[in-house]
């Protein structure tokens, strides 16, 4: 299969007068060693059925259709996705790829068979709300590979105690083991971006740790520790608890010093202080 190159790449963008907005994080790929690194890096087997958010011009959709047995791309730019049907018609006819228009922070359902591999060069400006999303709607995904900006990347993988752990790399860590798997040099991108760019490797436990409404609980604790970073966890849950000695009686049930700060915990100790913490019925 011949993939898409940087000329062919500005000819459909010229073609279809598309112009990357840093309003959607549009920065397209150009190399095809690239994408092809990326669906190896991220494990793909012909038995796979690949979910590709914002896949632009198509430069790894057809790297992912090469090895694939299906791949499902959503796209949120109208223009974009009626552009790749007939990118693909040319350069992989007879390959099972189906471009569906929607926003991936908003996707809950998919056609066809269910996906196993989620595997995206994600829209910078959305990347950990869409990753979140997927990983949270689509429980048949097993494995992940993502490229984002690296500074995000850094987050995602990120362990307890380290500066960039948050957020991000708590909620993440919900659903599976994260870890970063390489970096992507700024010239195979089209327009050039201003940041550096890291692929990070996702896989999902062999047994979830908990239920929907536990997974809420969890969250709930989880953005209230980091709300300000500063704070104490007794401090900083006590608004959440409804007060500074009910969040210090769920801290010390589940085995954590009240003094300590959010950054030091893994998600299980959050797990085991939302699975101790009253939590008043709005919480959720």
């Amino acid at each position: 299969m011949r993939l898409l190159g940087a000329s062919d790449v500005r000819r459909l963008a010229e073609g279809a007068q598309v112009r990357p907005t840093k309003q959607r994080g549009q920065n397209f790929v150009v190399d095809g060693n690239t994408v092809r690194r990326i669906v190896r890096v991220a494990g793909v087997v012909p038995g796979d059925v690949v979910l590709e958010i914002g896949p632009g011009l198509g430069s790894l959709t057809l790297a992912l259709a090469e090895v694939a047995r299906r791949v499902v791309a959503v796209e949120i730019d109208e223009v974009l996705a009626a552009l790749l049907p007939a990118t693909l018609a040319e350069h992989a006819p007879g390959r099972d790829v189906e471009v569906v228009l929607a926003d991936a922070m908003h996707v809950h359902e998919l056609p066809g068979p269910a996906p196993t591999a989620l595997v995206a060069n994600l829209p910078y400006n959305v990347s950990v709300p869409v990753l979140l999303n997927v990983l949270q709607r689509f429980g048949s995904i097993d494995r992940a590979l993502v490229m984002v900006q690296a500074e995000v990347a850094h987050r995602l993988a990120a362990g307890p105690g380290s500066r960039t752990y948050g957020v991000p790399s708590v909620k993440a860590a919900w659903y599976g083991t994260t870890s970063a798997a390489g970096t992507v040099g700024r010239s195979v991108f089209w327009p050039v971006p201003n940041v550096e760019s890291e692929l990070v490797g996702w896989r999902r436990h062999d047994e979830p740790l908990g239920d929907e409404a536990m997974r809420l609980r969890t969250f709930a604790v989880i953005d209230a520790a980091f709300a300000q970073r500063r704070k104490t966890l007794r401090s900083a849950l006590s608004g959440l608890a409804g007060s500074g000695a009910a969040a210090e009686d769920a801290l010390v049930a589940a085995g954590v010093d009240p003094r300590t700060r959010g950054e030091q915990l893994d998600v299980l100790a959050f797990r085991a202080i939302a699975d101790g913490l009253v939590l008043p019925p709005t919480a959720d």
